[in-house]
């Protein structure tokens, strides 16, 4: 064994048991990471999950002699255990066995000083959460383990699958896990910040809300709705309306819950709910609204938009909430959605609703000012599913 091999050779523990309390070793000392300004605190599991969703993490560590390395590695979790694999050689080679932290942030908003003061440059900040995990960064060898990881790995950023599962002995793969590094660190000391305006005053923060739905820039109508979600207080006027609840950004995990709401819509029959589901996580705005009292989902709306036309699709609302401002309330929200306001024209097609569009300013394609060159409005349909096609456009 040589004097490189010597250093870095993984503990027995590492070698022969899965991700748990023996993944990877505790040497070391463990200190609790202190944060500053306690307002700014958040969960470590609001931490491990950032950790765990980010695209990239960063990977901070020292070499022999105190050489500083910093690497943007490719993170998942597995057990307790942040891992990322990487060649078996150069500089993460070198940090192994060494104190490290792994790090992550989201960035929320960015928030100009003009939000908060005409004159002073000093408010400008930014609105963001981070997460750290600190520990003693240690080589995974197991071969079962670093398959895992690998095919963690794989789910992550190829979540479509198409592909074997890794194995570790597999042919195809075994040399590969063999070959490849495979590190982590513990998730025992994980520290999160969420750095989202808690030390200012309420009427500040709550001008900060408006202003941002106000701006309208990319990524500004889900910031609104993360301060919401996290601090009620914050709540604007136009979020809240006749016992309603509303909010202008859809969360995947909300997917399972709109899906039955959606399976009543007549428009929809016939296409894939994947494919409805998807339809909305890709939409440019997304309106839901709650009763504020249960929390039940009772109305939402999507819209697609280019920033000079938008397309209003999928307004439903259930059958014990209609006629009662649910449909409305969802309708106006999204056309002043900073994804639809700015739009020349803001377009829909209906079957039997067209008095509700008429009270808030639709008028039929035939009624409305027309462009002074002649015009014709085309399709183009898959031959096989022409219908489902035109019908999409309800």
């Amino acid at each position: 064994m040589n004097e490189r091999t010597r250093e870095h050779a993984p503990s027995e523990a590492l070698a022969e048991r899965p991700p748990g309390p023996d993944a990877v070793s505790r040497s070391g000392p463990k200190a609790a990471s202190p944060m500053r300004r306690a307002v700014f605190r958040s969960t470590a599991e609001e931490g491990r999950a950032l950790l765990e969703r980010a695209p990239v993490v960063h990977l901070a560590t020292t070499a022999k002699g105190g050489r500083p390395i910093l690497r943007a590695v490719h993170g998942v979790i597995d057990g307790d255990v942040l891992a990322f694999h990487g060649a078996p050689a150069g500089e993460k080679l070198d940090g192994l066995g060494r104190q490290a932290v792994i790090a992550a942030h989201e960035v929320v908003a960015e928030i100009p000083s003009w939000f908060v003061d005409p004159e002073r440059a000093c408010p400008a900040t930014t609105y963001y959460v981070s997460a750290q995990v600190h520990g003693v960064l240690e080589e995974i060898t197991a071969p079962d383990v670093k398959a895992r990881v690998l095919e963690g790995l794989m789910a992550k950023y190829q979540p479509e699958g198409r592909h074997v599962p890794i194995r570790s002995d597999d042919p195809r793969y075994a040399k590969a896990v063999a070959g490849l590094l495979v590190a982590g660190v513990r998730l025992d000391d994980v520290v999160c910040k969420a750095k989202l305006g808690q030390n200012g005053r309420l009427e500040e923060r709550r001008r900060i809300v408006t202003e941002l739905w106000r701006r309208g820039g990319p990524g500004d109508a889900r910031a609104v709705d993360t301060l919401v979600r996290r601090f009620p207080e914050l709540t604007p006027a136009f979020l809240e309306r006749d016992g309603l609840r509303l909010a202008a950004t859809l969360d995947a995990s909300e997917l399972d819950e709109i899906a039955p709401l959606l399976d009543e819509a007549y428009w929809l029959a016939g296409v894939p709910r994947e494919a409805v589901l998807a339809a909305f996580l890709a939409s440019a705005a997304v309106v839901t609204a709650r009763d504020a009292r249960t929390g039940a989902l009772v109305a939402l709306a999507r819209a697609t938009s280019d920033g000079k036309v938008a397309w209003i699709y999928d307004v439903v609302v259930r059958d014990e909430h209609r006629r009662a401002g649910a449909g409305t309330a969802v309708m106006e929200l999204l056309l002043d959605h900073p994804a639809v306001r700015g739009a020349r024209h803001v377009r829909l097609t209906t079957r039997d609703a067209e008095a509700f569009y008429r009270r808030l300013g639709f008028l039929e394609l035939s009624e409305a000012p027309r462009h002074p060159w002649r015009s014709i409005e085309m399709i183009r349909a898959k031959p096989t599913a022409a219908r489902v096609a035109l019908d999409d456009r309800a």
